[in-house]
């Protein structure tokens, strides 16, 4: 297990991913990937399964090999965007209390989304967007790739050993541990394997990731992850 370090006496920063983190987009997506499959004609469950643990190419390379990757992915984004207008989304509770607290220049959003459905998304449940969004468009590796977290840490000024990173999936938290950063999981029922410390909400978190941006001191948690 890593151990989870902070810098005494250094600015400290927080990048969040945002499905499933800040957003419930649970719904949206199930409903975006039923009428994929449908359009494909296939099992919408059984894609939704698959889907759940890869990234889009990965997803049409298992479940539609015949088909060309380009415009299953073309017919996705159509669906997200249709969705992105007509869907419900929500902020999970303490986000907006949680966001509107951060230091503007402290905080980012990293996501495998696009930009341009994170900010609707947003803009429908209140939520500010702060000047830092890396999305799946600004590099070419993805998670579980450590660039979309290191990326955010650059346009920030931050060193990786100063961000918090909260995630939810297993892949976003691979990637912020590949970056050397501290990740904590929230709105999981169990730890995500390799998280340093685990919420079972986010609104659980709120008062340690204040904290975290204000810590004047150096701690260390060596061993295995505490989990809460």
């Amino acid at each position: 297990m890593i151990g989870e370090t902070v810098r005494p006496g250094a600015m400290k920063y927080v990048l969040f991913d945002v499905d499933g983190t800040l957003i419930d987009a649970v719904e949206n997506q199930r409903r975006v990937w039923r009428a994929w499959a449908e359009r494909y004609g296939l099992d919408p469950d059984e894609v939704y399964r698959v889907a759940l643990r890869t990234r889009p190419s990965e997803t049409f390379a298992q479940v539609a090999p015949g088909e060309d990757p380009h415009e299953c992915l073309a017919a996705l984004h159509e669906l997200e965007d249709e969705d992105v207008r007509s869907g419900t989304y929500a902020a999970f509770d303490g986000a907006s209390e949680l966001l509107g607290a951060l230091r503007p220049g402290s905080w980012a959003l990293v996501t495998s989304n696009y930009e341009h459905r994170v900010r609707g998304r947003f803009a429908r449940t209140g939520l500010p967007v702060p000047d830092v969004l890396v999305d799946a468009a600004a590099v070419d590796e993805g998670k579980p790739s450590p660039v979309p977290y290191l990326q955010a840490a650059a346009r920030l000024g931050a060193e990786p050993a100063d961000c918090l990173v909260i995630e939810d999936a297993p892949s976003g938290v691979r990637s912020g541990l590949s970056a050397g950063m501290t990740v904590w999981g929230v709105n999981a029922p169990a730890a995500v394997d390799g998280v340093h410390r685990h919420f079972g909400t986010l609104r659980e978190a709120v008062r340690d990731i204040l904290a975290f941006t204000s810590v004047p001191h150096a701690r260390r948690l060596e061993g295995s992850a505490a989990v809460e």
